[in-house]
């Protein structure tokens, strides 16, 4: 979490400082938390990673089987008979 310093340049908003007042006096509108969305491409990333490392467990033990590595087996040697 950031902590929140003063700025000098007025274009820049802390995600807790209100927007402008409504020209019109409306009542003072604050930017919700949920609209920040930094690090959510870091987030993803790292589920899909997750998710890519559970599917290779997967695969090597499917591989690991003796029945799919004697399928392998007969797939190679019938490819090098040709």
């Amino acid at each position: 979490m950031t902590t929140s310093t003063p700025d000098s340049r007025p274009d820049r908003r802390s995600v807790h400082a209100p927007l402008r007042r409504p020209a019109r006096g409306g009542a003072v509108r604050r930017r919700p938390a949920l609209d920040d969305d930094r690090g959510s491409a870091t987030a993803e990333y790292a589920v899909v990673i997750l998710a890519a490392v559970a599917f290779a467990g997967v695969l090597v033990a499917v591989m690991r089987s003796g029945e799919v590595q004697a399928i392998l087996t007969d797939l190679v040697r019938g490819a090098l008979s040709l």
